[in-house]
C-alpha cells in the first residue's frame, strides 16, 4: 500500500546467478573466457558419454563419439540463445551424433560379408547365461527412436518433457513411444522370463 501512495512500483528482484551454473559459464565464453569450456565439459562429460553408451552399445565408440559431440558444440556455443537449458541443448546434439554414428554403421554393415557359421539370435540358454547381456541386446533390438527414450527415461531418468525437448517431439508421442519400447521388449525377454525373475 505505501509503494502505491508514493507512486513507486516495486521491480521483481532479479535471480541471483551462480558465477559457475551453466548460463553464467556460457556467458563468459561469449565474452571471451574459453577456459569457463573446460568447466562445462568436466561438469557434463560422464552424462554425455552415458548416453553415447547406451545408444550405441559400443565402449570403443563413445570416447570418438563424445569428443564429436564437444566439437559441436564449442563451434556454436557462441550462437546458444538461452531459451532452454544447456543440457537439453547438449543432449540433443549428442542423441543426434549416435543417431549419425548408427547411420553411418548400418551403410557399412551392407557391405560386409556375413558369417554363415554365426547363428542369428541368443545362444541356447545355460547355467551360467548372463541376464544383464540378454536385456543389453535386446534394448539393441529396438528401433532407435523407441530406443533412445526408454534409455532416456528409464535409465537416465529423464522427465517425459526433458525427452521431448531433447528428441524435439511431442511429451504424447514420447510416452507412446516409450510404452511401445517396454511392450517389444518384454515380448523379446518372454523367453528368459524365469531367468530374468531368479
Amino acid at each position: 500500500m505505501d509503494s502505491k501512495r508514493k507512486g513507486k512500483v516495486l521491480q521483481p528482484q532479479p535471480r541471483i546467478i551462480e558465477l559457475n551454473d551453466d548460463f553464467s559459464l556460457i556467458k563468459r565464453f561469449i565474452e571471451g573466457d574459453e577456459s569457463t569450456f573446460k568447466t562445462l565439459v568436466h561438469r557434463h562429460k560422464e552424462k554425455v558419454r552415458n548416453i553415447i553408451y547406451l545408444t550405441v552399445s559400443r565402449t570403443e565408440s563413445v570416447d570418438d563419439i563424445a569428443q564429436e559431440v564437444f566439437i559441436t558444440v564449442y563451434k556454436n556455443l557462441k550462437h546458444f540463445r538461452f531459451e532452454s537449458q544447456f543440457t537439453t541443448w547438449l543432449y540433443r546434439i549428442t542423441v543426434n551424433k549416435c543417431k549419425d554414428h548408427l547411420r553411418k554403421t548400418k551403410i557399412r554393415g551392407i557391405f560386409v560379408p556375413v558369417n554363415e557359421n554365426e547363428e542369428p539370435g541368443y545362444n541356447h540358454i545355460n547355467d551360467n547365461i548372463d541376464v544383464s547381456e540378454i536385456v543389453r541386446k535386446s534394448i539393441n533390438k529396438l528401433p532407435e527412436k523407441l530406443r533412445t527414450p526408454l534409455l532416456l527415461k528409464d535409465i537416465e531418468g529423464f522427465s517425459y518433457q526433458e525427452i521431448a525437448d531433447t528428441v524435439q517431439c511431442e511429451v504424447g508421442t514420447v510416452k507412446s513411444r516409450i510404452f511401445r519400447a517396454r511392450e517389444s521388449l518384454r515380448n523379446m525377454l518372454k523367453p528368459y522370463e524365469q531367468e530374468l525373475k531368479s
